[in-house]
């Protein structure tokens, strides 16, 4: 999975009510892109290893091949990921209502391995070396450069060791029966929001068709607008601009301390919601009636106080253009870290508890109690309201994922991770599709290395499914932006994610993916692969009904694509692909799938930052968006 790049400064954690925050370690520089050694990932029927089992020994890396001649190969950055805090955690009290639930008996996990029991004391060790996802053009040195075998004797080595600590950890989990949440309904996930972005319904099973969106008489697409980049203080190295939304009628975009709305053909800018400091958080969620909600900063940072807290949740009306309302919690306001909707409700977690608001007039519906002992870092919204919830100390954390009522915040049911998971981020409320990084073992900081897939209505634990950071693709932002889930689905009893690059089968410094599917109800994979094509790397966005929308990453001389895959065969239609001119490609290649917001629907294609910076030279041009469409 992708390592994020390094974040901006975050604004500090503190006020309100409740104990003092718990902030987590800081991040670690980004790592130089390397290549994974040796071919793609294992993507047959049969059981997958789990937590680094090798099952075959090392092979010798291949010689590095020599460059290809051809045009030249420009790098795009990755724009920053974001939500990441900087400064060490302190140890704290929790608040709220810790949930009982027994060990449960043992069974073996869906690759054939034991897996440890959930609720049993230890944190199991990390294994492997961090992985990071290669350049779509790589450097000199090519795959397999770098690769010795000793590496690889000792990342099995430390694999053994890994599952010899976790067996002696004692129990198993084990999973409900095969028909629990088969009456839930697959929303989508993975993508940032808009009409047709999120809460698309699906089939069970991973049938195909149901879809909505419209095959087009020629794919061929063309620019349809570019919002150029708004201008920063040199004070500031980045601003956070986080957040777009697509209705029938507006493509929204963040801006530097606003929300601006743009005709979603033309481009020309319809309204603009001015606020009183920077965004920090955004839902990708939007209501019937296209309002959605954000968090931003009472005043515009400056020298002398780099920022002002992030306290103001402000709910947004995208059809008219007008803030509804804006509301602070607490005698000294709490900083949120983040925000989402999920019916009426609008719920927002952070280090000093949550709080959740009447969308209509923004009234409190509950907050933290001075007597809590735990408390929500986070929500998962959509069509459930999924808590993460934290109780004792950093060094002893208990994390529960509990469903709750959204008007009361009453819990409906609860699953306890087992102790010493730190963090866990919401894929998906409906199925419940929780990630984590157990035991720190991604490698990656993509925050994943195993899913949870468990029953909203009784919080057992349905299956687990491994997916080790170097094979599979996909990050979540479980530390402070627990809904931030991107690249993969979720729909029709089924998870979406992408692996991660590997040699292509055409030249030597041919790359590609593919996406594959994993059951939801046995944690096992399906035996079905959408493959990116020679140079491509394919992501999901998004359901479409019991269909994915992907996005394919191209190479250096081509355009970008929007293709759906079919879930019952696979098959894959193309409906968008993006010019290849140069200019276009420079701009695309600068909204990396990984570090950008990309929403897609009925023939148009909006590619945005969530970062804006002061450009690198006065000759450079910087966009914040960019919208694409096809003619028919």
């Amino acid at each position: 999975m992708t390592q994020p790049p390094p974040p901006p400064n975050q604004p500090p954690q503190g006020g309100g009510f409740g104990p003092p925050p718990d902030q987590p370690p800081s991040n670690q520089p980004p790592q130089p892109p390397t290549p994974p050694a040796g071919g793609p990932p294992n993507l047959g029927k049969g059981p997958q290893p789990g937590y680094g089992y090798p099952q075959t020994a090392p092979q010798a890396p291949a010689a590095p091949p020599t460059p290809p001649a051809g045009p030249p190969q420009p790098q795009p950055q990755p724009q920053p990921g974001y939500g990441y805090p900087q400064t060490p955690p302190q140890p704290q009290p929790g608040y709220g209502y810790p949930g009982q639930q027994p060990g449960q008996p043992g069974q073996p996990g869906p690759y054939g391995q034991p897996t440890p029991a959930y609720g049993q004391p230890g944190q199991p060790p990390g294994y492997g070396y961090p992985q990071a996802t290669v350049p779509m053009q790589p450097q000199p040195g090519g795959p397999g450069g770098g690769r010795k075998i000793n590496a690889q004797l000792a990342i099995i080595v430390a694999a053994v060791v890994a599952i010899a600590l976790i067996i002696g950890g004692g129990v198993w989990y084990s999973k409900s029966s095969d028909d629990g949440g088969k009456d839930d309904t697959a929303s989508s996930s993975g993508g940032t929001g808009g009409k047709g972005g999120t809460d698309e319904k699906g089939g069970d099973g991973g049938g195909s068709g149901a879809g909505t969106e419209k095959v087009p008489s020629d794919p061929a697409a063309k620019v349809l607008f570019q919002v150029p980049a708004p201008p920063v203080s040199k004070d500031d190295s980045s601003v956070v601009v986080s957040g777009s939304w697509l209705t029938d009628t507006v493509y929204a975009k963040s801006g530097v301390a606003e929300v601006a709305g743009y005709d979603p053909d033309k481009g020309s800018k319809k309204w603009a919601i001015k606020l009183a400091g920077p965004v920090c958080a955004a839902s990708r969620h939007v209501t019937d009636d296209n309002k959605t909600v954000i968090i931003h900063q009472p005043a515009m940072p400056t020298k002398a106080e780099p920022s002002h807290g992030c306290t103001q949740v402000a709910v947004l009306d995208l059809d008219a253009g007008k803030t509804v309302w804006t509301k602070t919690a607490g005698d000294q306001p709490i900083n949120f870290s983040n925000v989402t909707i999920s019916g009426d409700t609008v719920a927002a977690g952070s280090t000093e508890g949550g709080v959740g608001f009447g969308i209509a007039k923004g009234d409190i519906l509950w907050s933290p109690k001075a007597t809590d002992s735990c408390y929500d870092a986070g929500y998962g919204g959509g069509e459930k309201l999924v808590a993460v919830r934290k109780c004792g100390s950093y060094d002893a954390r208990q994390l529960n994922i509990q469903t709750i009522d959204p008007k009361s915040g009453k819990v409906i049911s609860e699953y306890k991770m087992a102790q010493g998971i730190e963090y866990a981020g919401v894929v998906s409320t409906n199925p419940l599709v929780v990630a984590a990084d157990v035991g720190d073992s991604a490698g990656d900081g993509s925050g994943i290395s195993d899913f949870f897939s468990i029953d909203n209505k009784t919080g057992k634990l349905l299956t687990r499914i491994s997916a080790p950071g170097e094979q599979f693709a996909a990050r979540c932002d479980t530390i402070t932006k627990i809904e931030n889930c991107t690249g993969l689905a979720v729909g029709a009893n089924r998870l979406y994610i992408p692996t991660e690059e590997h040699e292509g089968s055409g030249e030597s410094y041919s790359r590609t993916n593919e996406v594959v599917a994993f059951d939801l109800a046995t944690g096992k994979q399906t035996g079905q692969r959408a493959d990116a094509g020679e140079d491509y790397t394919i992501t999901p966005l998004r359901m479409d009904g019991g269909n994915v929308i992907a996005y394919k990453r191209p190479p250096y001389d081509k355009g970008g694509q929007i293709v759906s895959i079919d879930g019952g065969t696979f098959k894959q239609t193309t409906l968008l692909e993006n010019p290849a001119t140069e200019a276009v490609r420079d701009v695309e290649a600068s909204m990396s799938p990984d570090y950008s917001e990309i929403l897609y629907s009925q023939g148009h294609l909006y590619m945005s930052q969530v970062f804006a910076s002061e450009p690198t030279s006065a000759d450079e041009k910087e966009y914040l968006a960019i919208g694409f469409g096809t003619s028919g």
